[in-house]
C-alpha cells in the first residue's frame, strides 16, 4: 500500500461512506453493486450510529447485545464521478513535515480517491496551477487509485495559482453532472475564484471545497525579527510580525468570511482543514456532517 494511502484514514473514511447529495447522472443506475450508504437491497456491514441518522435503520438487536448504536448498510446500485481539483501552485509549499500543505492535500485527494473506488464509483484527478498540469481520467479500477497516488507523490509544487479561468474551462468540458472536489489553499482573486466554483455548480455539479490552511496563516503566532518570502513571487520583507498582526488577522478573518459567504450564498459545500490537526479526525468530521446533512 502506498504511503499516502494510511489505513487508519481510509478504516475511518469507509465506516462513514461518502454520498452525492443531490442527483447527478448516473447515480444509482449503475451496471455494478457498490457496498454505497443505502438501506436496500443486500446485507454489507455495521457502522456506527451519528446523529442524523435514520433510527429506522438501528440495529436494535445489536444494541441489546452490545448497548451500542450501529447502522445495518446494504449495497445498492450506484455510478458517479468524483473530480478531484488539486492546487499544486508554489503557495502550496508552506509549511513542515506532515504539516506542509501540499502533503496535505496530496493525503486528503489520495483517501477521497480510495474511498470513492472503493464504493465501485469512479474518481478523476486534475492537479493545477496556472495550468491544468496533470489530467487522469476517470475509472473506477482500484489500480487507478495507485495511478493517482503515484502522480501526487511525484508532484512538485510550481508556478502562481490561476484558479478561476481553470474551473471555468473545466466547467465547459466536463458535462456529465457530478463531484467535484477542489483542495487549495485558495490564494487567489476570490470574485474570479468564485466565478468558476459558481460556473461548475450552473453546470449540475455538486461543488465541495476543502479549504487547506496552516497554523501561521490564520493565528499568525509569529515573533522576532522575520523576512518573509512570497512564495509566488520575488518580493521579500524584513520585519517584526507583530507590528503586523492586528492588521493581518482583520484581513485573513475578512478573506475567510467572505469566501465562506461566497460558497454559501452559491451552493458550495466549504470544509475548512487546518494541516496540524490529523487526517483522521479532519476527513472524519467531514464525512460526519455530510452524513447529517444528506440525512442518511
Amino acid at each position: 500500500m502506498l504511503s499516502l494511502l494510511q489505513p487508519d484514514v481510509l478504516a475511518r473514511a469507509e465506516s462513514l461512506g461518502l454520498a452525492a447529495r443531490q442527483v447527478v447522472e448516473g447515480l444509482r443506475v449503475g451496471d455494478h453493486r457498490s457496498p454505497f450508504r443505502g438501506f436496500s437491497v443486500e446485507f454489507v456491514q455495521h457502522r456506527e450510529y451519528v446523529p442524523g441518522d435514520d433510527i429506522r435503520h438501528i440495529d436494535w438487536k445489536g444494541y441489546g447485545r452490545t448497548e451500542r448504536y450501529t447502522i445495518k448498510q446494504y449495497e445498492q446500485e450506484t455510478n458517479f464521478i468524483g473530480h478531484l481539483l488539486v492546487d499544486g501552485s508554489n503557495s502550496m509549499r508552506y509549511g513542515d513535515g506532515t504539516q506542509n500543505k501540499l502533503a496535505y492535500a496530496k493525503l486528503l485527494a489520495a483517501s477521497l480517491s480510495y474511498l470513492i473506488v472503493k464504493q465501485r464509483d469512479s474518481v478523476a484527478l486534475r492537479v493545477f496551477d496556472q495550468q491544468f498540469r496533470t489530467e487522469l481520467p476517470a475509472s473506477s479500477q482500484m489500480g487507478h487509485v495507485q495511478t493517482i497516488c503515484r502522480e501526487l507523490e511525484a508532484l512538485q509544487p510550481a508556478e502562481k495559482t490561476g484558479m478561476g479561468s481553470l474551473l471555468e474551462q473545466f466547467a465547459d468540458q466536463v458535462s456529465r453532472r457530478g463531484l467535484v472536489f477542489l483542495i487549495s489553499d485558495c490564494f487567489d482573486d476570490l470574485e474570479p475564484l468564485l466565478k468558476g466554483l459558481r460556473h461548475i455548480r450552473f453546470r449540475g455539479h455538486e461543488v465541495i471545497l476543502f479549504h487547506i490552511v496552516h497554523r501561521d496563516e490564520v493565528e499568525f503566532p509569529l515573533d522576532g525579527n522575520i523576512r518573509f518570502i512570497d512564495l509566488e513571487g520575488e518580493e521579500q520583507l524584513m520585519t517584526r510580525p507583530h507590528l503586523l498582526r492586528p492588521a493581518y488577522l482583520r484581513a485573513m478573518q475578512a478573506f475567510l468570511k467572505d469566501l465562506e459567504r461566497g460558497c454559501d450564498g452559491s451552493r458550495i459545500e466549504y470544509f475548512r482543514m487546518s494541516t496540524d490537526r490529523p487526517m483522521t479526525a479532519a476527513l472524519g468530521a467531514y464525512l460526519v456532517r455530510r452524513l447529517q446533512m444528506t440525512g442518511r
